[in-house]
């Protein structure tokens, strides 16, 4: 329960530095990207996205505790989680791409 809890206050951290516009380098693929593909991205949009992800890790690091050893709810709270990713990784790809 302990360590659930401090991964949840870890991924707040993560979402409130990202959200403050500090944390550039801790996006995956951006902090690697060369110049050219950096200007094809709006990085405000991309923040939003990530910590927007973040908030939603730290959620379900923190109810983790709480389902237990309830199979079921837990195979549904996984199958939430991950089509939140998905979802939240293909938003990532167009909504924050510069037109």
């Amino acid at each position: 329960m302990i360590v659930s809890i401090v991964l949840a206050i870890l991924f707040l951290v993560l979402a409130i530095v990202l959200l403050m516009g500090k944390g550039d380098m801790l996006i995956a693929g951006y902090n690697t990207a060369s110049e050219e593909e950096r200007a094809k991205v709006d990085i405000k949009r991309l923040r939003i996205v990530m910590a927007i992800l973040m908030v939603i890790t730290a959620a379900f690091c923190a109810i983790l505790p709480l389902i237990g050893d309830n199979k079921d709810s837990l195979l549904v709270a996984t199958a939430i989680f991950i089509a939140i990713t998905v979802v939240g990784v293909i938003f990532a790809n167009t909504w924050t791409k510069k037109k």
